[in-house]
């Protein structure tokens, strides 16, 4: 009996340290952790525009929206940029939004300040949709926006952005459904993004 109650009293303690672990584990988040897992929707975020201007995305509530991390140096740069721009000139009409994020985190390909990028993006590429502040997409730095984003619709290798270029398509309530490559063009993405305007 002795014994019994001996082993009953450790059994006792090795689950209250377990139980004591898992809470504290679970709910001691930092603030930032903690507002990134309540957030809900893409609405939720404020972003800076490429002058510097906070810009709510809840401007864009009831809008389709294809979120692109973008680079004016990279091999993909050209393509992109003109079926992206197709694609905004066809259903910009009827609801839908291009958010581009200019980015230099792969092998510095965005390595202008916004003044620069805006330059080249509107005169060379010839954008009418919204181009944003430079951000981080990846490593502790990264765009709250875009851990958002990552956290909704993981890679094929890992939840890491891989490229310039990665598209998130986001439904008219906020939220992430699809996730594209890179390499993937943008006018393939053409049906996808016809099915959620008229939904």
């Amino acid at each position: 009996m002795k014994w019994l109650t001996f082993w009953n009293c450790i059994s006792i303690l090795v689950l209250s340290f377990a139980f004591f672990f898992f809470y504290c584990h679970t709910y001691t988040s930092t603030p930032s952790l903690m507002a990134e897992q309540s957030s809900k929707s893409i609405y939720d975020f404020t972003v800076k525009d490429i002058s510097g201007n906070d810009v709510s995305l809840n401007n864009y509530s009831g809008k389709v929206l294809l979120i692109v991390n973008v680079a004016s140096q990279c091999g993909l740069t050209q393509t992109n940029y003109k079926e992206l721009n197709v694609l905004y000139e066809k259903y910009k009409n009827q609801g839908f939004e291009i958010l581009a994020f200019p980015c230099n985190q792969f092998a510095g390909q965005e390595p202008g300040n916004n003044e620069e990028i805006q330059e080249v993006v509107c005169t060379r590429f010839k954008a009418e949709f919204p181009i944003f502040d430079k951000v981080e997409v990846n490593g502790k730095n990264a765009a709250p926006l875009y851990k958002f984003l990552k956290e909704q619709k993981g890679g094929i290798f890992g939840d890491g952005i891989k490229w310039n270029f990665t598209k998130f398509l986001v439904n008219k309530e906020g939220k992430v459904v699809d996730r594209y490559a890179p390499t993937t063009s943008p006018l393939k993405i053409e049906k996808d993004i016809e099915k959620l305007l008229q939904s």
